[in-house]
């Protein structure tokens, strides 16, 4: 795991871009693992600005609620549709979110566990991470080996998420499906991105404390290839902000990014 402290909400936001425009460019058939939530609306307008070429490019969402259709605008279905697959050039039937509402859910997440590996594997899964430290819906307690299944969603949870329901936690289904956390751990690169101060304690946590199972984001110690991009106020409860600071400034992979 490597830890990158940019200044503010703007330059993590740019740095995490600039990472999925550099791989994109590198490997244009990319398989991209994507997530929700506000901390990606800024991610994906500047994605889609750059006028990148994903015609060739595969992306698998992290979760979808179950029992909402996915052109209800509650949907996460709908929210990456208008905030980045309708104004990239990439082919619909390239983008891959569960469905919430298939007849049988259990044969949903099976199927989109084998469409995963039928691409070759995701090449890079974006992250945000939840204030109780989830990823993806792998709420405490999610098993470190655990695959894409269905989820009930805590009530912390629900009430986080309240934003994109008028507000009113109650409108919040109560289950999702998710990717598990070995279904993320597998991707062959992960950036987890976070912003503002109340993920902070959190992400302290997350990153320099143990791993548990409570915490699925801190899984995320095992994985070789993992960078977390945080502003200065998510960071400001780790211990260790010098020394990473030393390696942003000194490893030459991050030279181009500096």
């Amino acid at each position: 795991m490597e830890v990158v402290i940019r200044p503010d909400a703007d330059a993590a936001v740019a740095l995490t871009v600039q990472l999925i425009a550099t791989r994109l460019r590198a490997k244009p058939d990319l398989v991209l693992g994507l997530a929700t939530g506000r901390t990606m609306e800024p991610v994906y307008d500047s994605l889609s600005s750059l006028g990148l070429d994903f015609s060739r490019c595969r992306t698998f969402n992290l979760d979808e609620y179950v029992g909402i259709p996915p052109d209800d605008p509650q949907s996460y279905r709908h929210f990456m549709n208008e905030r980045l697959f309708d104004r990239i050039n990439i082919k619909r039937d390239h983008t891959h979110v569960p469905d919430g509402m298939a007849a049988d859910l259990g044969a949903e997440v099976r199927h989109y566990e084998r469409r995963i590996k039928h691409a070759g594997g995701i090449d890079l899964q974006l992250l945000g991470i939840g204030e109780d430290g989830h990823i993806g819906f792998n709420e405490p307690l999610s098993a470190l080996m655990s695959r894409t299944r269905e989820k009930a969603l805590t009530p912390k949870t629900r009430r986080q998420n309240a934003g994109m329901f008028g507000g009113d936690a109650e409108r919040v289904p109560k289950r999702a499906l998710t990717m598990g956390v070995g279904t993320i751990l597998d991707a062959h690169e992960i950036v987890l991105l976070a912003i503002g101060a109340e993920k902070a304690p959190i992400l302290a946590q997350a990153v320099e404390g143990p791993i548990t199972a409570m915490i699925s984001a801190s899984a995320l110690q095992l994985h070789p290839r993992c960078k977390v991009v945080l502003d200065t106020a998510a960071a400001s409860s780790l211990s260790q902000t010098e020394y990473y600071e030393w390696i942003f400034a000194n490893e030459p992979e991050w030279s181009a990014f500096r």
